[in-house]
């Protein structure tokens, strides 16, 4: 496998110019992953013994600065564990299982996660109250993405 640094800045502007949103080439125990989160592509070449990062590039420099003047989340993330569907509730029109503001306990549902046809049921890891949901409602989400953050 080529890992020359052209070819990395190829890889990142494939992924970046596409609606792709991650790309892993593996050839033995080396590996390169291309990632687009938000407004930032981020390459990275995994070596048994090293890690190396390419240049990271800003398709925007304009969100990043407003992000920042946001407030930070409080408290724990509760991240989704697959790809899938977010839903607050157990059917459209019921009681969502928590607001924010509302305390939760470990092992209490708090959302569902639709994927392929089957809904899996995400429960909390951390006791505290729900300060922000991030996800609206019937939004798709990603594996490891912010659902809502507990304090």
């Amino acid at each position: 496998m080529n890992f020359d640094l052209e070819y990395i800045e190829q890889l990142v502007k494939m992924v970046s110019d596409s609606e792709l949103s991650e790309l892993t080439l593996e050839e033995g125990e080396n590996a390169i992953v291309v990632r687009k989160e938000k407004t930032v592509v981020q390459a990275q070449t995994i070596m048994p013994q090293a890690v190396a990062a390419a240049p990271v590039a800003q398709a925007q420099a304009a969100p990043v600065a407003e992000e920042k003047k946001e407030e930070a989340p409080k408290g724990k993330p509760i991240t989704s564990p697959m790809v899938g569907t977010f839903y607050m509730a157990s059917s459209p029109g019921a009681k969502p299982f928590v607001e924010v503001g509302q305390s939760v306990s470990v092992g209490q549902v708090v959302c569902i996660i639709e994927a392929m046809k089957l809904m899996n049921e995400i429960e909390s890891e951390v006791s505290g109250k729900v300060t922000q949901i991030c996800v609206k409602d019937g939004e798709a989400v990603e594996y490891g993405q912010v659902l809502m953050y507990v304090e």
